[in-house]
């Protein structure tokens, strides 16, 4: 019989549901411990999902009973939670971002890169089913050369006010992953251009924030990266992928829940609604960010991205959020 990985999860908000169910669809993992200073949330989560409820992370790890640990709690406590988990020698996966300080980021940078753990960063859509896919045919050379990069993001409704007062801004909340997502296919970013937008949420506005965004990145070979996003869109979760190079194309449209399509007097070809949610989305890439997790847990290879990538999507969004407030590109070095 395969042993359990015995996992601790930090947060039992929204995402903290999420690795909460992951962790109990994986058969060699479980839900050891559940942590949050809001006991009743970690009551309910222990009782649904199993384990022991603490309110303290210190108690988590000093129980000896983890073998690693998910930070799904606020971003504010990330490089806290993340410096305890490497001191404990407990792998740990922790959502995006480490921290919305690259300043604070940067003071825990040296032991990160130190640590004999797996720190390992919750960028689920790596994979993505059709985009890790996306991603190997481009590896392969199927498109040659890759030149062009177009990602579209745009969420089905902007999120409460007081989501958006606490999120750090578009760039770093939202743009983030996609900002990830080009890494992913071209790692050596070193220009960025912004544009932000105002044309529907008030509550943006009032926070000093942009609803709608553009970033133009150029990468070390001049690859060209654009990526669109909105804090709205009237026909669900829009989520696009386009891949250009000297030798095709190759592309991943939106999902819907069946491909079924009907031909009648008012349309042709229509297709039901797209997918309205990004847990509905990607759902089973939350799962598949946890089961390759684990494999880092156990030593084997794995595609998890680390603490500098983590490091770096946050760079560059910072460095979006400069260009679209100064109208001027600005250069990045990722290695530094």
């Amino acid at each position: 019989m395969t042993q359990q990985t015995r996992i601790g999860l930090f947060g039992t908000g929204r995402i903290g549901q999420v690795h909460a169910m992951s962790v109990a669809a994986i058969d060699d993992a479980e839900l050891a411990w559940v942590c949050d200073p809001f006991v009743e949330g970690a009551e309910r989560t222990a009782a649904e999902y199993g384990g022991r409820v603490s309110t303290d992370p210190a108690e988590v790890f000093a129980s000896g009973e983890v073998d690693a640990v998910i930070i799904a709690a606020p971003t504010a406590t990330h490089v806290d939670l993340i410096d305890a988990a490497i001191d404990a020698g407990v792998p740990v996966l922790c959502e995006k971002p480490i921290d919305l300080d690259l300043a604070r980021v940067d003071r825990l940078r040296e032991k990160a890169a130190a640590a004999t753990v797996p720190i390992v960063l919750g960028f689920n859509r790596r994979f993505d089913r059709h985009f890790a896919e996306l991603h190997r045919r481009v590896t392969a050379g199927e498109i040659g050369t890759l030149e062009q990069l177009l990602i579209t993001s745009r969420d089905p409704a902007e999120p409460p006010a007081a989501y958006l007062a606490a999120s750090g801004g578009i760039f770093r909340d939202m743009t983030i992953h996609d900002l990830d997502m080009a890494r992913f296919f071209v790692p050596e970013i070193v220009e960025v251009t912004a544009r932000g937008a105002n044309t529907f949420s008030a509550s943006a506005r009032e926070f000093g924030d942009f609803d709608s965004a553009v970033v133009t990145l150029r990468g070390a070979n001049d690859e060209l990266v654009a990526i669109t996003n909105s804090r709205h869109a009237s026909y669900g979760y829009d989520q696009r992928f386009e891949v250009f190079g000297s030798e095709g194309l190759l592309q991943v449209g939106n999902q819907t829940d069946t491909l079924v399509r009907h031909w009648g007097a008012g349309a042709v070809e229509s297709l039901e609604p797209y997918q309205n949610f990004f847990l509905q989305r990607y759902a089973e890439a939350y799962r598949l960010e946890v089961v390759e997790f684990l494999k880092a847990v156990r030593g084997e290879p794995s595609r998890s991205p680390g603490f500098e990538d983590g490091r770096a999507a946050l760079v560059l969004a910072d460095a979006a959020d400069r260009s679209a407030r100064t109208g001027a590109s600005v250069a990045v070095d990722l290695s530094r």
